[in-house]
């Protein structure tokens, strides 16, 4: 609608297309609830009050917040096309997310990027972009593409390109790396905010990092991290994802002199707890519970974001915003009963009003290029070897050291001990790397678990009991395309397809968690003990996340930043 149309609206010398009577207006200016009217034409807040329209709609003192913001989510790790994303996440209230496509990048490239605009064009909820930053995400690893500064800045001047994504490469900021830079200045010409990925960075090593112009941070896992890190003058995003949780650790931190520099943001969720849970609207709700006022924790969720990413027409029920509404009945307990965007009603009591028309199918390069002969076997060099430990709903991990199981020259799996083995197997290049390492925490008894979703570069990843299994489970990946599967005794007990890049699949978000449920259920009978395995699986090869990791070129322990022995020296 175009400005002129506006002001006559706003004037009522245009018919409203809405007009919401009895409603409990929060408002994220004032931090107060207003009663009152609210008038919309054609898809815009035109004003409050008494307005002539062609619907009324008698909110009964029901209240109406903006519809909530993601600042910072990875659709990839929702497994489903971003159709069925917006499909999954619109009815708990999400009408815009700021999405960062690095994974999809890491496998394709640019080829990555254009996919995830086209297919998220026309959608009921908006979604905006971030540019990769970190592709690949270091040099210790092989991503299926390499984005330069230069690659990234045709995509600058793309209106829903809000942002240049989380850098990763911390090091490469500090020791002042010309690609780094040349990403940060790009980013910051073309007055786009530079996101930032610092987990544990302090002190001087920080202040070197916000000073190039990194704004944002969603890796705090302590109050004192974040505490730093936002008297350093960061924006503050508190992150609940699926494998890594961190909202009831960061609660404590936000009070009413700060809440205007922290956000809401899931990052990584599973179908499961899209499900289950919800997206935004379970921190929202979550939040108040702990104790923390309503209105603020709805002002996180909206106006924060849409501040921060200078989406001016969002994140308010203001005159000139978008008509992007949530409805509920208990600002204690703010379960969304309705959802509004653009002025149309999309979904109501948790379900979509109206299915979402898929774009026509896009053509995507296939992503899966191994070696046919993989070898799993590990000479043992030395007895006592390096070991990654699990960390329950983390992704950092510890780097601990353990005595060998040696048979017959082989370092092998010691099941009684929980140290199993691990792999990470090249798909992009048919290069033949695979890295091969020692993993603890998974429990498993008998068996293997494989993924071709293993942050960021997204080879495949296996972690198993003996190299029969491991094999099994890492062919069916490669057979389908892509996916996840679970295999014991040379059988495969369970797959899910993931045809997209090796990530996604066009599948509902239901059909999805089904499989899914499948899966945890062949890993538990497995014998593991986490919650979601292949969660977990899929962090255990990003080298930017502490402490020891493990890519196709081997372990990398993260604090030095280089590739490690997985054998101690004699």
């Amino acid at each position: 609608m175009d400005i002129g149309t506006k002001i006559k609206a706003s004037l009522g010398e245009k018919e409203a297309d809405i007009l919401f009577t009895n409603a409990r207006i929060v408002d994220v200016f004032s931090g107060e609830i207003i009663p009152g009217e609210i008038a919309i034409t054609g898809g815009f807040i035109s004003g409050f009050g008494s307005y002539s329209a062609k619907k009324i709609v008698d909110l009964e003192g029901r209240f109406v917040a903006p519809g909530f913001i993601d600042p910072h989510v990875h659709i990839e790790s929702s497994m489903a096309c971003v159709t069925e994303f917006c499909r999954a996440v619109l009815p708990y209230g999400t009408t815009s997310v700021v999405a960062d496509p690095h994974e999809i990048a890491n496998v394709l490239g640019k080829a990555g990027i254009d996919y995830m605009l086209r297919s998220s064009e026309n959608q009921p909820v908006d979604i905006y972009y971030t540019l990769p930053s970190c592709v690949p995400a270091t040099e210790m690893e092989t991503a299926g593409a390499r984005l330069s500064a230069d690659d990234l800045i045709p995509f600058m001047n793309d209106k829903r390109i809000v942002a240049l994504a989380e850098m990763m490469n911390f090091p490469g900021v500090i020791f002042r790396d010309p690609d780094v830079l040349a990403k940060i200045e790009n980013s910051i010409t073309h007055k786009k905010p530079v996101d930032g990925h610092a987990p544990g960075l302090s002190g001087k090593e920080l202040f070197a990092y916000i000073a190039a112009g990194i704004s944002s941070d969603h890796e705090c896992t302590t109050v004192a991290e974040a505490k730093e890190k936002l008297s350093a003058g960061m924006h503050i995003m508190i992150r609940e994802g699926t494998a890594a949780r961190n909202l009831h650790d960061l609660l404590p931190l936000v009070n009413e002199k700060n809440f205007h520099r922290i956000m809401w943001c899931t990052d990584d969720r599973h179908p499961h707890d899209l499900i289950e849970k919800g997206h935004i609207d379970s921190m929202v709700r979550e939040a108040v519970r702990y104790g923390l006022d309503p209105v603020t924790a709805i002002r996180i969720a909206t106006i924060n974001p849409a501040v921060y990413f200078g989406l001016n027409h969002k994140g308010a029920v203001a005159p000139g915003r978008q008509a992007d509404l949530v409805i509920f009945s208990d600002l204690s307990d703010p379960i969304i009963e309705q959802v509004y965007s653009r002025g149309i009603l999309v979904a109501e009591n948790g379900k979509m009003r109206s299915e979402i028309i898929k774009p026509a199918l896009l053509q995507i390069p296939s992503s899966m290029n191994t070696k046919k002969k993989i070898d799993f076997s590990i000479p043992a060099i030395s007895g006592r070897i390096r070991v990654i430990e699990v960390i329950p709903d983390q992704i950092l991990t510890r780097h601990s050291l353990h005595k060998a199981l040696v048979v017959k020259g082989m370092a092998v799996p010691d099941i009684s001990n929980d140290v199993l083995k691990i792999a990470v197997i090249e798909r992009h290049h048919g290069s033949g790397n695979i890295g091969k390492g020692f993993v603890k925490g998974f429990n498993l008894k008998k068996g293997a678990i494989a993924s071709s979703v293993a942050h960021d570069s997204h080879n495949i990843i296996v972690v198993g009991t003996n190299d029969e299994d491991m094999k099994a489970a890492v062919d069916a990946v490669i057979k389908m395309g892509g996916g996840l599967a679970a295999a014991c005794d040379c059988n495969i007990c369970s797959t899910l397809s993931l045809p997209i890049a090796g990530l996604m699949s066009n599948e509902t978000v239901e059909t999805i968690d089904g499989q899914m449920e499948n899966l945890l259920s062949a890993a538990r009978s497995l014998g593991s003990s986490l919650s979601d395995p292949y969660m977990a699986l899929s962090f255990l090869a990003l080298p930017v996340i502490p402490e020891l990791k493990i890519t196709d070129k081997g372990l990398v322990d993260v604090g030095k930043f280089c590739i490690v022995p997985l054998f101690e020296p004699q």
